[in-house]
Order: structure tokens, then C-alpha cells, then sequence
């Protein structure tokens, strides 16, 4: 039986007012929120396990948005259940198999297809968290038309082939993450150096569990708070630098 990886307590999240709205894309639903002035560049968000509604990942999306791209997340599960925190963990792997983060170049694309066509995007980043990490990860993999990709505490663990990036990728880490052990993290940096021909960048933040970086304000704790701060800038200053 393993621990609950997720060590903050989802059910006692404060409300969350959204900016942004809804809309429909083909066959999926999406969140998207706009800066108040025209832009050309554009961030898909790629939800964690708790699926596009999750407001902690909404707020991520307004956030970017603030610093002037077009945002999106689309639900990467297809109007599927999210997972729960109430869900039994036991369960995990088998709700994994059904939402495999490896198989989102389908959606990836319809999403690239709006943004070029109906929003003129003409940069475009991604980023992840957790389950959305490993999404990135793949992604930066697979999909060229993607300027630059931010994972956050999510990698693609079984493939030889990982570490062929195609362009700027930044992995961010907690270091008391149960999910991604040191170690692993050390092997990603040192296959990075060996065959990544790209920018790439890793960062591990002291003390921070899995999950740390998408807390809203009136969520975190003071001691945590100067690194989740520390990681947003962070991404937001990957992708200033890239797209």
C-alpha cells in the first residue's frame, strides 16, 4: 500500500473565482483565459491527475495569462473522471492504465489547430504538472511545434529514448518528492548531458513535496512559500526566454 502522494489536503482548497471561460474544441472541452491585449504566443496547460476543473489549475492558467499568452487547458481526459482524493490509492495504477499521459498527441494537436487558427497564435509553449509533467515530457519528445515545454515533477521513466528533446525543456523538481526519487533525477541530468541537443534545465527546490508549485496563495504555507514562488517565476521565465 503506498502513501497518499499527494500531501496537501484537496478538499480544503478556498474558492476560486476564474477569469477565464469555457469553450468547446472539437471533441473537447477547455479552459482558456486571454490577456487584455492582443498576443501572438500562447501556453496549452496540461492538467495534473485532478483534471482540467481542478481550480488550483485554473489559477495556473490565469496566472500565465497575466504574463501575456493566450492560455489553455483543455481536458486531457476526454470527459473522463479525474481522480479523486477520496478515490482509493490502491486503485492508482489501474485508473493510470485508462489515462496514460504518453497518449495525448491526439488532443495535443486539436489544441495546436485552435490556437494557430482561431486565436493566430504563432509561439506556443506547454506546460505540466505531475501527471501533466510526464504529458510534457512526451511531448517535447513527439511534437516539434512546440516552442519550449515546462515539466513539473513528471517524467517518462521507461523509454530509452527520453532524452532526445526536441526543444527547451525545464524540469522542476521537490526534493521530497515520494514519487521521483533522486536518483532518478540524477540519471534524467546525466542522459540530458549526453544526448539532449537542445537548452535544457533541471531544479530541484528544497524541502517541497510532489505537487507543490500550483498552490494558490491563501494555500501556502510560509515556510514553502518562498520556493513555490521561486518555481513560477521560474517556468514563467522559461517560456518568457523561449516563446
Amino acid at each position: 500500500q503506498m502513501a497518499d502522494p499527494f500531501p496537501y489536503d484537496t478538499g480544503e482548497r478556498s474558492h476560486y473565482g476564474c477569469l477565464g471561460h469555457e469553450v468547446q474544441i472539437e471533441y473537447l472541452k477547455a479552459y482558456v483565459c486571454r490577456p487584455s491585449f492582443f498576443t501572438d504566443k500562447a501556453v496549452i496547460v496540461v492538467h495534473d491527475e485532478f483534471g482540467w476543473q481542478f481550480p488550483d489549475t485554473r489559477y495556473i492558467v490565469d496566472l500565465m495569462a497575466g504574463h501575456g499568452y493566450i492560455t489553455i487547458c483543455p481536458d486531457f481526459f476526454k470527459g473522463t473522471e479525474p481522480w479523486k482524493s477520496t478515490d482509493n490509492w490502491a486503485d492508482f495504477p489501474g485508473w493510470m492504465k485508462a489515462h496514460d499521459p504518453m497518449k495525448v498527441d491526439k488532443e495535443a494537436d486539436v489544441v495546436l489547430k485552435y490556437l494557430k487558427e482561431q486565436c493566430g497564435a504563432k509561439k506556443i509553449g506547454v506546460v505540466g504538472f505531475s501527471w501533466g509533467g510526464m504529458a510534457v515530457h512526451h511531448l517535447m519528445l513527439k511534437n516539434p511545434q512546440l516552442t519550449a515545454g515546462v515539466s513539473l515533477y513528471g517524467i517518462v521513466r521507461d523509454s530509452e529514448e527520453r532524452y532526445r528533446l526536441l526543444n527547451p525543456t525545464f524540469f522542476i523538481f521537490g526534493e521530497k518528492d515520494h514519487t521521483i526519487s533522486l536518483d532518478q533525477i540524477f540519471l534524467l541530468e546525466d542522459k540530458l548531458k549526453q544526448y539532449c541537443k537542445v537548452p535544457y534545465k533541471i531544479k530541484v527546490y528544497p524541502g517541497q513535496v510532489h505537487g507543490f508549485a500550483q498552490l494558490k496563495p491563501e494555500d501556502m504555507k510560509p515556510d514553502d512559500k518562498p520556493y513555490i514562488e521561486e518555481a513560477r517565476r521560474d517556468m514563467i521565465d522559461w517560456i518568457k526566454m523561449f516563446v
